[in-house]
């Protein structure tokens, strides 16, 4: 969709008159709505393949932890003039698509600067506090089956023809054997409703505020999953683009940072902490199958799918370079 039909939709459904400029984004069409005086929001075009179901759980999802939390830097949804939270459209194309209006948080997404070590130990709090807020939520499409979910990755085996051969593909095979391992144990991890997506640029930053992490958005991968996999999805977007293996004692140094935060409003078990290094690099194997699978299928967009990937080779071959026992000691000890 163009910026000129996301303005005449926005206008028409919400009143919202301004420019349109597009977001880069997985699926949805996304646009930043700059309305002057009024401010600016964010107005999500569905892909047309979304179901009605899903995306009224992130939108209740949403208005539980406005109600439940308001001091969260968590988006707003808007509804509609008519009042409907999810209206349709028909679009130029002739498909039936669902737009959401919702507020935008200004600032600077964390994967575009970076982060001392106060201001990671925020970033736990904050990801503990919205665990919190979300324990007692639930809704008919909460336990959906999204391919992010690390819970998921013996699923995504098939997809291994399309990682390079050669150490890529070998790190992401010894990736997926040692999570089999671990995977009876995550089954018996505690589950809620979780966010499932603290990547870097998905929170919003501002190093003159006091509060550092001035938003957290896209609730799209939101998911009835473990705690752990949570956690470890936050730890694991922490780990350095670069990579030294001479010069570094392990890619945990600055996770440890989330978790130390983390730890400070919500407890883990001994065996929640074992299982994150795990999951962590299985969230690594999740990226590398999904990214490099996509990218052959929509090579128009491959430059935003694999923005993460290079990096993630390095985390990956690390993981190989240590034992199991190693791995389960990263965060215990």
């Amino acid at each position: 969709m163009g910026a000129a039909e996301a303005e005449e939709i926005a206008a028409r459904l919400y009143g919202a008159r301004g420019s349109a400029t597009r977001f880069e984004t997985e699926k949805d069409d996304t646009f930043l709505l700059d309305c002057a005086a009024r401010g600016k929001f964010v107005l999500k075009i569905a892909h047309p393949s979304e179901r009605m179901e899903e995306l009224d759980f992130q939108v209740a999802l949403m208005r539980h932890l406005e109600q439940r939390a308001p001091d969260l830097p968590i988006p707003r949804a808007l509804r509609d003039l008519d009042g409907a939270e999810l209206p349709i459209v028909t679009t130029s194309a002739g498909e039936r698509r669902v737009a959401r209006l919702i507020t935008f948080l200004p600032g600077t997404p964390l994967d575009r600067t970076s982060a001392t070590a106060p201001q990671r130990e925020r970033i736990g709090e904050i990801l503990a506090k919205l665990r919190h807020s979300l324990a007692d939520f639930s809704h008919p499409a909460d336990g959906r089956a999204v391919a992010w979910d690390v819970t998921h990755l013996l699923d995504l085996t098939e997809l291994l023809s399309f990682i390079p051969d050669g150490g890529k593909r070998a790190w992401t095979v010894r990736a997926l054997e040692r999570f089999s391992e671990v995977k009876p144990s995550l089954d018996r991890c505690r589950r809620q409703v979780l966010h499932n997506d603290f990547n870097t640029s998905n929170l919003v930053v501002d190093h003159a505020s006091p509060q550092f992490l001035t938003g957290v958005i896209d609730f799209g991968d939101a998911v009835r999953t473990a705690i752990a996999v949570d956690v470890s999805t936050a730890l694991m977007n922490q780990m350095p683009k670069t990579f030294d293996h001479g010069n570094r004692r392990d890619l945990f140094d600055e996770p440890r940072d989330v978790l130390r935060g983390y730890l400070r409003h919500a407890e883990l078990t001994d065996e929640e902490l074992r299982l994150i290094p795990f999951l962590s690099m299985g969230r690594l194997a999740v990226r590398a199958l999904l990214t490099c699978w996509r990218a052959e299928i929509f090579p128009e967009n491959s430059r935003y799918i694999l923005r993460n990937t290079e990096a993630g080779w390095a985390h990956l071959e690390w993981f190989h370079s240590i034992s199991t026992a190693q791995i389960s000691d990263l965060l215990t000890r």
